[in-house]
């Protein structure tokens, strides 16, 4: 096993299972090696900030499995029932941090990152005392740096050569020789590849960015997993350029204001927040493509919406697709499924809740609406003109559902001064938060859990090849990934809150829509500025461009988590585009004119993880993979024919095994998580717990199926 993680955990917890459950006879040795605290790995670290919280609440996660299917856990429970039994009865081994935390967390609260990493490594020690008899697990603390088939000799050689393709993989059986950076070196029969997040080489901008700060003596934060940064360098009382306004960005929010002694407070009468400063903050400015951050989560008592039911984008009628013989794409199958959904859920809650919105009976609107959704006629365009026409006869213009405006609240709108944009932005999270609060009763929030709820479903109809590599390419990556997590992939409702009480105490301030960034050496400091904001009189300049001398950093304006501000793509194409879409001409004139407004900073940091892409993760272990052709890159195939390389490791399934460089499948090397990005879609996702009400998607636990398809595969060789 290499990688000890959630998923190296499930691995392991599922090879125990199955080897009890098969009665075996003879002997199991399993080697784990990864150089951090098994059970939580890397990113789940019990000894981080507790400032750094989870994005799902507790009743989500879980690292057993709940399938009847399943050989039964011999230890181990979900998150949440771990958390019910350790507030029953502490943990001698919980630390008074662990134990207060535990002590407030309800089933629907955020847990911290710590605490979910000592549930994995509680599960872990539970594993461990009950190992069947034949069963031994060895430990090491160290990075694997190769994996290689074994030296040997004819007789070897001849298994190799059988195992040129598929077929002859299935047959042959090879050893490998796991080399660790300490020397030690493992030869074992089979190989997980469960690596999860690894650092990767920085992009041409990137790599500009950190040599123009070392040249000139700035800060430069490359993508990092929170826990890993010194946020002790940042000063304090001095700007810093936060790039991206994604999950990561609300990470360095806390350190840079809470972790340095900051305090919200509550407010009597309406209970909103204000923050009270320690003096030690940095000015923070804050920019992404959108110009705002994700919108928070709803207030739910379950991961999805109780009242929302998905119509027309279910799992019967993805089924179908497979049952007539056809691949679908997503633009023109898929998505028209779930738009219809999102459509439903708006109005539908809108009619219950804000009756007054309906101009005419609300329930004569319904009937009308659901005539016109469904899809008697495969036609996009069809759909979508009747709905729109029994929707401007029986809704309130102010009260009509906007996708484009859900994803780029900003989208059209231009500002003289930044002041002016802060204030927008600031309405804007307030409301966000006020949607939250009203939890099922708001219909911009119910039409984002439609797409949450999708996203369930959708995740098993593209898996293992289910949709063209077109519309993956183009479709699914291309545009709704980036739309769909900017709106149901949020933070807590309570960061919405907290970020607004920045910007109104004036610790955080936003750069605005579509910034671009660069270098200015005559000042020394960094540089961003939005097209969409002007330098009109501003009493707080946040250090100025000095006009002149603002060299963009390479392919600039790149930000973190989200889709371009001014339109996107849907299942007719483009189905929204702002008022105030401005041809090449018109933006770069606006940027020259945004010059005199633009924000500068001698720190900035990239408010992102590592980008997820196996031929650019700067991992000893893959790069040996790659250059020696036991794994490669998967390809897909745009619409012009052009290959493109995707973020993924090409693959065979069931269970998950690599094709190498000349199309072979090795025996006995697997891979789970992250890595099979370019066969599933959203590997980063925990597995989820089995909800108490509500439907039970076959994706919520596919990454512990997976687990257990490799240990039975692993066992029956």
């Amino acid at each position: 096993m290499i990688g000890a993680g959630p998923r190296g955990t499930s691995v392991l917890e599922r090879l125990l299972a199955n080897w009890a459950s098969a009665g075996s006879a003879g002997t199991l040795h399993i080697d784990v090696v990864d150089p951090y605290p098994a059970g939580p790995g890397h990113v789940w670290q019990p000894g981080q900030s507790r400032l750094y919280l989870m994005n799902t609440q507790s009743f989500y996660p879980t690292v057993v499995p709940e399938d009847p299917e399943l050989a039964p856990p011999l230890a181990g429970h979900t998150f949440d029932q771990w958390r019910e039994r350790q507030q029953a009865h502490p943990h001698p081994s919980l630390t008074d941090d662990e134990r207060a935390e535990v002590s407030r967390l309800g089933e629907a609260d955020f847990p911290s990152r710590a605490l979910y990493g000592r549930y994995l490594r509680s599960t872990l020690e539970e594993l461990l005392t009950v190992l069947p008899a034949g069963v031994s697990v060895d430990f090491h603390a160290a990075t694997a740096t190769s994996v290689r088939h074994a030296a040997a000799g004819p007789a070897a050689a001849s298994v190799l050569a059988a195992a040129s393709g598929p077929a002859g993989a299935e047959e042959a059986s090879v050893r490998f020789d796991v080399v660790l950076d300490d020397g030690t070196v493992l030869t074992v029969d089979s190989v997980v590849l469960a690596v999860g997040h690894l650092d990767a080489r920085l992009n041409p901008e990137q790599r500009e960015l950190l040599s123009a700060a070392e040249e000139l003596g700035l800060l430069y934060v490359p993508p990092a997993a929170p826990a890993d940064v010194d946020w002790s360098r940042v000063p304090a009382g001095k700007p810093v350029l936060v790039r991206g306004m994604g999950l990561n960005f609300f990470d360095v929010m806390g350190q840079l204001t809470e972790g340095r002694g900051g305090r919200f407070v509550a407010g009597e009468d309406n209970g909103e927040l204000t923050y009270l400063p320690s003096g030690r903050e940095p000015l923070i400015i804050a920019a992404s493509r959108r110009g705002t951050p994700y919108r928070a989560k709803a207030t739910l008592t379950g991961y999805y919406p109780g009242t929302v039911r998905l119509r027309y984008c279910t799992e019967d009628a993805i089924a179908k697709f497979a049952g007539s013989g056809i691949r679908p794409s997503f633009d023109y199958d898929l998505w028209p499924l779930l738009h219809r959904d999102a459509v439903w859920a708006y109005y539908s809650t809108l009619a219950r809740s804000q009756p007054d919105a309906i101009l005419t009976d609300p329930a004569e609107f319904l009937r009308a609406l659901n005539e016109s959704l469904r899809p008697h006629a495969h036609s996009t365009a069809k759909w979508e003109h009747t709905a729109e026409s029994v929707i401007a006869v029986h809704v309130r213009a102010a009260y009509r559902l906007d996708l484009l405006g859900l994803a780029a609240p900003l989208a059209g709108r231009s500002f003289d001064s930044r002041a002016e944009l802060d204030a927008a932005v600031v309405d804007y999270l307030l409301d966000d938060a006020r949607r939250s609060a009203l939890g099922e009763d708001d219909p911009v929030k119910m039409a984002i859990g439609a797409l949450h709820h999708g996203r369930a479903v959708l995740k098993t109809a593209v898996a293992d090849s289910g949709i063209t590599d077109e519309s993956w390419v183009a479709g699914l990556r291309g545009w709704f990934e980036s739309f769909v997590e900017g709106l149901a992939s949020g933070p807590p409702a309570l960061r919405s809150a907290q970020l607004a009480a920045l910007a109104r105490a004036g610790i955080v301030r936003f750069v605005g829509p579509d910034p671009k960034f660069g270098v200015n050496r005559r000042a020394r400091t960094f540089t961003a500025a939005s097209p969409w904001v002007g330098g009109g009189t501003d009493e707080s300049a946040d250090g100025g461009a000095e006009g002149a001398a603002m060299e963009p950093a390479g392919i600039g304006g790149a930000a973190a988590g989200g889709a371009g501000v001014r339109g996107f793509v849907g299942s007719a194409g483009v189905i929204g585009a702002a008022s105030g879409t401005a041809n090449a001409g018109a933006v770069r004139a606006r940027m020259e004119n945004a010059v005199a407004g633009a924000v500068s900073a001698a720190a900035m940091i990239e408010a992102l993880a590592p980008a997820n892409r196996v031929a650019v993760n700067s991992s000893p272990l893959l790069e040996q993979l790659l250059a020696e052709g036991l794994v490669r890159p998967r390809l897909m195939m745009t619409v012009e024919g052009t290959p493109v390389q995707t973020t993924g490791l090409d693959v065979v399934p069931h269970p998950y095994r690599p094709l190498g460089a000349n199309g072979s499948v090795t025996p006995g090397l697997y891979v789970l998580g992250l890595q099979l990005s370019a066969t599933q879609w959203g590997t980063a996702i925990a597995a989820e717990a089995r909800p108490k009400t509500g439907p039970v998607y076959r994706s919520g636990q596919r990454t512990l199926r997976d687990a257990d398809e490799i240990a039975r595969d692993i066992l029956d060789h």
